[in-house]
């Protein structure tokens, strides 16, 4: 599959960049990551503290898009896009944190603090990477 299949399904769509956005994202997201930053993660937080850092990411990857000139009714399509831009390793990450999301949120799966802690440390420096390589100019 390619991201392109994605925009002839119409679940991507071709826009005009925008710039106020993107912006707009980012700061939301740095807001969203200052607070998931201070929030203690326990048995009872887990659950809600991976879904929100994967929202995080999925914001910074809406304002990488937005900037180009896309808007995705899909969050599979981040994978595909993320490929297309040789973000290989990224692209991976991505898609298997999507899918741990989309177990916590649609099939009640339990989640441990020490796999949360892990994998917020991987989301920020993903986020970090796409942040300097793609919106720098932005921030």
């Amino acid at each position: 599959m390619r991201f392109s299949d994605f925009i002839e399904k119409g679940q991507v769509r071709k826009a005009s960049p925008d710039v106020s956005l993107a912006k707009s994202l980012i700061a939301t997201s740095e807001t969203d990551l200052k607070f998931l930053k201070s929030v203690e993660i326990t048995e009872t937080s887990a659950r809600k503290v991976m879904t929100n850092y994967y929202d995080v990411l999925r914001s910074v990857l809406e304002a990488i898009l937005a900037l180009e000139g896309y808007k995705t009714y899909s969050h599979e399509a981040f994978t595909y896009f993320l490929k297309e831009k040789d973000e290989q390793l990224i692209a991976e990450k991505f898609d298997r944190f999507r899918k741990i999301r989309n177990k916590i949120n649609y099939y009640g799966k339990d989640i441990s603090v020490e796999e949360v802690k892990e994998h917020s440390t991987e989301i920020i420096k993903m986020i970090e990477i796409l942040k300097n390589k793609y919106l720098k100019e932005l921030m």
